[in-house]
């Protein structure tokens, strides 16, 4: 119960609606070592909203939608019948920020959740999303002739969601029937969730429901642990939801979506606690302009300059290598002149793969107090003498993110500059 206060309190005040509100985790009296309160606190913290541009959601680097595959439908005997089930394209859903619901409500979706209709996965550092869809067939053979008997097109969304402090984290999924007619509607739809690698299954529900009518959702929800809590220890696991369509005197039908994008640790330095976070995701430390003027200009000529760092595309990765990391840094700045105030600023981070040690030239501007080219190009870093409590400052808040967020050794991470 200790446990289970700790997190309510350190997550704040939770609604009604949520993971155990809904009834889909109700646990039996003596199963999961979560109490109600720490399932509540998770639901709590799922649906995380955009509160600044650090986190706005980003597509999966090498991710496309997921292919169609072509249906395997059998033809049934004289007098019998088959199902089958092909993958298609998602159907764009029809409003943005709205969530799917039913009478049996679970974590709400994100709006940008619905914004992946292409099918991509797309996240931020505690969730990812990805739309998928499909077609349901329903045959039989009637008088020697296959004869198509009933359709249903379906969306269904994948949504796993983490936290950064919590060593839990759930898989949910969504299905739904947009279009259809006959015997497809009338299939009953079951899941089940099981996870593979460093995680234990800590509950795993999906009431059974018909596809149709049209409109309607079929809701499952899952919970995991991680394995990955012993000091130093990072673990990965997918996560899949085993769908069975049944239906009468059709042959079953079964379709399994997987996601793996959720890593845990307890490796974060300076951060006592396990967590969990979409590790792919570039989370963003922001430099202001009003309150450190000197380190934000030269951010902001450095990666006008063509330096990476400030998109999805071309993020910044950490190195925790503190060889390299003293490398970057004096190859960077180990002839700064002296100047009162000031100190040197060295963009890309000493602390990246993109130091100086990756090769390259150094770049300057106007003002910077170094006599060196004025170059562009994605190679190299650029120095530039910026006030000292600027400079100090930036290192609190690179610090500050890499604990938050959980960012570890060749991790991407993004650099912005704001008014």
């Amino acid at each position: 119960m200790q446990r289970a206060r700790r997190i309510a309190h350190t997550l704040g005040t939770i609604g009604a609606a949520g993971l155990l509100g809904a009834g889909v985790l109700a646990a039996p009296a003596s199963a999961s070592p979560y109490e109600e309160t720490e399932l509540k606190a998770l639901a709590a913290v799922v649906s995380p909203q955009v509160t600044d541009g650090s986190d706005r959601p980003a597509p999966k680097p090498g991710s496309s939608h997921r292919a169609g595959l072509a249906a395997r439908c059998p033809t049934p005997a004289e007098g019998k019948s088959a199902a089958c089930l092909e993958l298609t394209e998602p159907r764009a859903l029809p409003a943005r920020g709205k969530s799917p619901r039913s009478a049996q409500d679970i974590v709400p979706l994100p709006s940008w959740c619905l914004d992946a209709a292409d099918g991509t996965p797309r996240g931020i550092r505690t969730g990812v999303c990805q739309l998928s869809g499909g077609t349901y067939t329903t045959w039989k053979t009637v008088n020697g002739n296959k004869t198509l008997t009933g359709e249903a097109d379906l969306n269904v969304i994948n949504y796993s969601y983490s936290d950064t402090s919590l060593d839990a984290w759930g898989h949910q999924i969504e299905v739904s029937a947009y279009k259809g007619w006959g015997d497809a509607l009338n299939a009953k739809l079951t899941g089940d969730a099981t996870g593979n690698g460093a995680c234990t299954r800590d509950k795993s529900a999906f009431p059974a429901k018909s596809v149709g009518p049209i409109g309607s959702w079929a809701q499952g929800e899952s919970l995991f642990v991680t394995t990955a809590t012993a000091p130093g220890a990072i673990g990965k696991c997918t996560t899949t939801w085993n769908l069975t369509f049944t239906n009468g005197s059709y042959n079953p039908t079964d379709i399994k979506f997987s996601m793996d994008d959720i890593r845990c640790d307890n490796a974060t330095p300076g951060n006592p606690k396990v967590g969990c976070v979409v590790a792919w995701y570039p989370s963003a430390v922001q430099y202001s302009k009003s309150k450190n003027p000197t380190l934000a200009s030269h951010v902001e000529r450095a990666q006008a300059s063509g330096l990476p760092g400030g998109t999805f595309n071309a993020p910044l990765w950490r190195t925790t290598d503190q060889n390299l990391i003293d490398a970057n840094r004096t190859q960077a700045c180990g002839d700064a002149p002296s100047t009162q105030d000031k100190s040197c600023d060295e963009y890309p981070l000493a602390s990246t793969y993109q130091g100086l040690s990756a090769g390259g030239e150094r770049r300057t501007f106007d003002g910077c107090s170094f006599n060196l080219p004025r170059q562009t190009g994605p190679v190299g870093v650029s120095v530039c003498m910026i006030d000292k409590g600027d400079n100090n400052a930036q290192g609190g808040m690179q610090s500050q993110l890499y604990m938050r967020e959980r960012i570890l050794d060749h991790d991407p991470f993004r650099v912005e500059v704001v008014p």
